[in-house]
């Protein structure tokens, strides 16, 4: 029976396909012969995730590609059915090729006196699909697709693949066998001090936040003042900590921002302050209308409609709203997050929520070097603005990838993290390429608290059907 060496990341984070190919070939292979799961190669900044590895001393290296679900090509393209319906597939023959070469390179330096890994064959394996028996794909022969009618006979299908494609390289020695599963070990030890590295990070930036708060204190006669900073400059921090000093202090306080997930986020964590420091209202600019009363819902129809609404409707509405209640249900101060995504016509309902609209206390902080606001034209407000030129939340190699990005130039504040991995995509699959990378840093050991998947332009499929799930 074959020794069974799983991923020390998630051992049990296996798919139904992976478990049955994993079942069978642990009890068909012969004893020293090493089985390893989920495994995660990073090599000159390419990384793969290899479903199954095996190695078998005296013979050779298997990467296995297995795919579930009903695999078959249509018009040239590879196709998945499964629970979730039919959609394409990126060529399984050509990932566990790529991950073979990666797993060659990685070992190439490692094992120089064993001059390599050695022979070393890749095979992709689809348990529950059967090919017509003319299958012929120029990019697949025949011989490196196992379906179900070969599942049973697959430890001597790698055993000939290994003939085939490596048969000019020495078959795995085991001395070398044991020296590669020690560094494939040590690369999920690597994971964790990666993790602890990122945990002492977290708590060094958590440091410099919180001292950031003299800020707030130097500005503190400012009432109206625009922050700019770049990611990384605590800018929500300080929003935070102004709202809860105006709050403390006596004002009527409003946090706002545009985003549903950052309110969501000044939600849960006003309601852990003290009661004397929750202000007013917190949440999303466009929500205001209904927190006071309005039964005005966003329109079923097209998106024209649906930009109408919260462009020019919603705030002509929250005027409206404003004008008809007593003074004493308005803001004294008003703190704004996120302040680049507010347009001219929503600052000019917002001026109409304030007890004093043109002295009120206003407090924005944005992450654009301008005045406030080019969406639709020029605020009337005038902002005395004050640059954060400091990076408190991101590593320096972060801060140089994203520093095009930062309205000012950033002094990084924190020691040195883990390098920044670039992954290429095909424009046409980048969400699929970006989900397979989050699946591979939860293969590599990293929980799924410690990974963000960002998206630009359009939310991510996931996200929209959470909220319209669960809202």
């Amino acid at each position: 029976m074959a020794v069974d060496v799983r991923s020390a990341a998630h051992p049990d984070a296996r798919r139904g396909a992976e478990i049955e190919v994993a079942d069978r070939l642990r009890a068909a292979l012969p004893d020293g012969v090493h089985l390893l799961e989920n495994v995660c190669i990073t090599h000159d900044a390419e990384e793969c995730e290899i479903d199954l590895l095996i190695l078998w001393p005296g013979t050779g290296v298997a990467v296995l590609e297995v795919k579930g679900g009903q695999v078959s090509i249509e018009q040239g393209t590879w196709m998945q059915a499964d629970r979730e319906g039919k959609h394409p597939l990126r060529n399984p023959v050509a990932q566990a090729q790529r991950a073979k070469h990666i797993l060659i390179g990685y070992f190439r330096d490692r094992l120089p006196s064993f001059g390599g890994i050695g022979r070393v064959a890749h095979l992709a394996v689809l348990p529950y699909s059967t090919l017509p028996q003319d299958f012929q794909v120029p990019d697949a022969p025949p011989e490196l697709v196992v379906d179900s009618r070969g599942i049973g006979e697959l430890p001597g299908r790698i055993v000939r693949a290994l003939r085939r494609q490596g048969g000019e390289h020495p078959p795995l020695g085991a001395q070398a066998a044991g020296f590669a599963l020690k560094n494939l070990h040590a690369t999920a030890r690597a994971i964790e001090n990666e993790q602890n590295r990122a945990r002492e990070l977290e708590d060094a930036s958590n440091r410099l936040t919180a001292e950031q708060a003299r800020v707030i204190e130097l500005l503190s006669l400012q009432r109206r003042a625009q922050l700019i900073g770049g990611a990384g400059s605590g800018k929500t921090h300080l929003a935070m900590l102004k709202a809860r000093e105006l709050t403390r202090s006596g004002h009527r306080t409003a946090l706002l921002c545009y985003s549903r997930g950052l309110a969501r986020d000044f939600e849960l964590q006003a309601a852990t302050w003290p009661e004397e420091e929750r202000p007013a209202y917190v949440g999303m600019f466009h929500s205001l209308p209904r927190w006071w009363g309005s039964s005005s819902r966003e329109p079923v129809a097209g998106i024209e409609a649906v930009s109408e609404y919260y462009e020019h409707h919603l705030p002509r509405e929250l005027i409206e709203v404003a004008r008809s209640l007593p003074k004493d249900q308005l803001f004294d101060a008003v703190v704004v997050d996120e302040a680049q995504d507010f347009s001219s016509e929503w600052w000019d309902a917002l001026q109409s929520c304030v007890t004093d609209p043109h002295e009120g206390v206003l407090w924005v902080f944005t992450d654009e070097h301008q005045r406030i606001f080019d969406r639709e034209g020029t605020a009337p407000i005038t902002l005395s603005p004050f640059l954060l030129r400091e990076n408190l939340r991101n590593t320096p190699q972060i801060a140089s990838s994203f520093a095009p990005l930062s309205p000012v130039e950033q002094r990084v504040r924190l020691d040195d993290g883990a390098p920044v991995r670039f992954v290429d995509v095909d424009p046409e699959d980048v969400i699929g390429r970006a989900d397979d990378t989050v699946v591979a840093l939860g293969l590599e050991g990293w929980a799924d608290g410690q990974i963000a998947l960002l998206t630009t332009g359009s939310r991510h499929p996931v996200q929209v059907d959470a909220v319209e799930y669960a809202g």
